[in-house]
């Protein structure tokens, strides 16, 4: 095992990067930059190390920056936890060249896990069913028409460096199609730093159900089953819960033994996520590769009782795994609640500012993610995220009426600061959700 791991992120993920170390035995150094000086991370690491200003680029995405970092204060390893540098094939490579280990694939896999065109085309090779649509990125205009043609409508436009549900656009009619491409290619160079988009036919009335997988660098890998992630606005999730709730368990086994031989033919090494579309007639098609740690995470924890984070910081220390496919037994469900500082009355526009008042759940079986505390100043310049709410029941019922508690209980107040409690608790008592009769087009009919 590592003797020092350097904590390439912020919020909630490197609180929880932190807390895994620590029960390892393993010294941490977090990054911070001036607007998260004194942040909850920076009081539970060993060492901190002031990365630069507030804005990303300048700071948690100076790739030069993190690495100068680890080595200064003699770090062995970099974990990049989610978002940021987490994706970024150049950043892996290059700890590697400073002596680093990241805590992730390879850089070459996730080079071609992490660019959705070979993705697919990997995955296509592996056996792994796609909806139809490009292979290869779409080359121009001219091009973008004839798939449109070929491939029908509904279809979906994707940044091909896309991720966490920014750089698509859905086309419903052949008169929006140009302006569609246009705006997505521009705000995929604008996002991403990559124009290139591809198209694939859009599936209505899918759930979005995807597959956690660990492999570790001797070639053995398991699958620690799956996550529904079907509530989401804007691509963006919202609530996730495993196991997938009305999906035949054959069908879930199915895309999970193929998740795992797709990742062990792709040489994947580490923690990763599999996700898929699954039709109203049961079809299931790929869709992507997260070659990260999810936000999601604690409900496969908390069925599994598998640490992932661990798992991840000794698969990268090249240890074996130490449980076989048997070995993993999830046991009841979990569903978890992200709390966002946003306001659902203003198109759950970011609510920044100073909190009076946090005082979270517990109880039995009740978990929080979290790097907020009363008087902890939420930036602007980041993610809204403010904690993730984990429950545990023996049967989904159980879950849904543990989670509705536990929300009631989280005390959120601040001088112009809204969150998302209240929302989310209107989507857990929608009748199509205690029913799983919802997809990924639910909230978009949503009253409340």
């Amino acid at each position: 095992m590592f003797s020092s791991v350097l904590i390439a992120n912020r919020g909630e993920i490197a609180v929880r990067v932190a807390r895994a170390c620590r029960e390892l035995g393993v010294r941490t150094v977090a990054v911070a930059s001036t607007e998260d000086r004194g942040s909850a991370v920076t009081r539970l690491a060993d060492t901190t190390v002031q990365i630069g200003p507030a804005p990303a680029r300048r700071s948690y995405l100076n790739a030069a920056a993190v690495i100068q970092s680890a080595l200064q204060t003699g770090a062995e390893a970099v974990h990049p936890g989610y978002g940021f540098l987490s994706e970024d094939a150049d950043f892996a490579e290059a700890c590697a060249e400073s002596g680093l280990v990241f805590i992730g694939p390879p850089a070459d896999v996730m080079r071609r896990l992490g660019d959705k065109s070979t993705a697919r085309a990997a995955m296509a090779e592996a056996g792994l069913p796609l909806l139809p649509g490009a292979v290869e990125p779409v080359r121009d205009l001219a091009e973008a028409r004839r798939l449109a043609d070929e491939i029908g409508l509904p279809l979906i436009i994707k940044a091909v460096a896309g991720g966490g549900g920014r750089g698509m656009r859905i086309v419903a009619s052949m008169d929006d199609l140009d302006a569609a491409y246009r705006e997505t290619t521009a705000n995929a160079l604008t996002l991403f730093g990559d124009g290139r988009v591809y198209m694939e036919r859009y599936l209505a009335g899918a759930r979005h159900v995807e597959i956690q997988v660990l492999c570790d660098g001797h070639g053995n890998g398991v699958h620690l089953g799956e996550r529904d992630c079907s509530v989401q606005r804007r691509h963006q999730k919202l609530i996730e819960e495993t196991p997938a709730p009305g999906l035949p368990r054959e069908l879930t086994e199915r895309m999970a033994a193929a998740a795992i031989d797709a990742a062990l033919a792709a040489g994947y090494v580490g923690a990763g996520t599999f996700e898929f579309l699954v039709a109203p007639d049961g079809g299931f098609y790929f869709m992507e590769v997260n070659c990260r740690i999810q936000v999601e995470h604690p409900v496969t924890e908390a069925v599994t009782g598998i640490d992932l984070v661990q798992e991840q910081l000794r698969i990268a220390a090249g240890e074996r795994l130490a449980f076989t496919q048997a070995g993993v037994r999830p046991r009841g469900a979990a569903i978890e609640c992200r709390i966002n500082a946003e306001d659902p009355a203003r198109a759950f526009a970011p609510t920044p500012g100073s909190l009076e008042e946090f005082s979270p759940p517990s109880g039995p079986f009740v978990r929080v993610d979290t790097h907020a505390h009363p008087g902890y100043r939420i930036p602007a310049a980041y993610d809204s995220l403010l904690a993730k709410l984990i429950v545990w029941g023996p049967d989904r019922d159980a879950a849904l009426v543990r989670m509705r508690a536990a929300l009631a209980e989280f005390t959120v107040t601040g001088r112009g600061v809204r969150t998302t409690i209240g929302f989310l608790d209107s989507v857990l008592a929608d009748r199509r959700f205690q029913e799983a009769a919802h997809d990924t087009g639910f909230l978009a009919s949503f009253t409340g």
